[in-house]
C-alpha cells in the first residue's frame, strides 16, 4: 500500500508539470517525448512547489468575480498554482479564502468548487468565504489556522499581490514558509483535472 500510495504522489506531481506518468513501455518500443514538455528545464526551475507536511496549509487568495459569479482568468491561474502546490504536499490542508459574492457565489465557494472538479478531496478544503480584502485574508485565515492547530502556510496568489499579502499575513501573526505564483510558475500545462489523488483505502 505504501509503495502504491508513493507511485500515486509521484505520478501526481509529476503531471502538474506536464509529464504523463504511464507503464513501463514493452522493449524495443518506439517512445516519444510529451509534446509541450521541457522535463529538465521544469525539474531545473526555482519556482517548483516545496513538499510541506499536514501542519503547512496552502492558501490561494481570491480573486473578483464576474456579476455573473463566475471566476475571471487570475483567479483560475492563482488556482492552477495551488493546484500545483497542492499535488506536491499532498497532506496539506488547502484554504481558499475570499467573500465578496456575486450572483450568490463567494469567492472562495467558486474556488473549492474548481478545485472539487480538478481532483482535490473535499476533506482537504477549508472555506473562508468572508474576506472581503488582503487584510481580512489573513486575519481570518489566522483564526482557522489556530482552531486545527496548523502552525504555517505557503501563500499563493499573484505575483504583483504576494508582497502585500506576505506583509498582512505577517501582521496577522502567521508564519509563511513558502509562496507561489502563477506569474514565476509559467506552468501553462498544469491540467484542468489530475484525477482523483490522496491516501487510498487501507484494506
Amino acid at each position: 500500500m505504501v509503495r502504491t500510495w508513493g507511485k500515486r504522489v509521484v505520478c501526481a506531481a509529476i503531471a502538474t508539470t506536464g509529464v504523463v506518468c504511464a507503464m513501463a513501455a514493452p522493449a524495443g518500443a518506439d517512445l516519444a517525448a510529451p509534446p509541450g514538455l521541457d522535463f529538465a528545464r521544469a525539474l531545473g526551475t526555482p519556482n517548483l512547489p516545496g513538499i510541506y507536511g499536514p501542519d503547512t496549509a496552502v492558501v490561494v487568495l481570491g480573486y473578483g468575480l464576474t456579476p455573473e459569479g463566475t471566476m475571471r482568468e487570475e483567479l483560475v491561474r492563482r488556482l492552477r498554482a495551488g493546484l500545483a502546490q497542492a499535488v506536491f504536499a499532498p497532506l496539506s490542508p488547502i484554504i481558499v479564502t475570499g467573500g465578496n459574492p456575486q450572483a450568490g457565489l463567494s469567492e472562495a465557494d467558486a474556488m473549492a468548487d474548481w478545485l472539487l472538479a480538478a481532483g482535490i478531496d473535499e476533506s482537504r478544503i477549508i472555506r473562508e468565504p468572508e474576506a472581503d480584502s488582503t487584510v481580512a485574508n489573513a486575519r481570518n485565515t489566522a483564526a482557522m489556522l489556530a482552531e486545527r492547530g496548523l502552525h504555517s502556510v505557503v501563500l499563493v496568489t499573484s505575483e504583483d499581490h504576494m508582497a502585500r499579502a506576505r506583509g498582512a499575513f505577517a501582521d496577522a501573526g502567521v508564519h509563511v514558509v513558502g509562496d507561489l505564483t502563477p506569474d514565476r510558475a509559467q506552468w501553462d500545462s498544469v491540467p484542468l483535472h489530475i484525477g482523483r489523488f490522496g491516501p487510498g483505502p487501507t484494506a
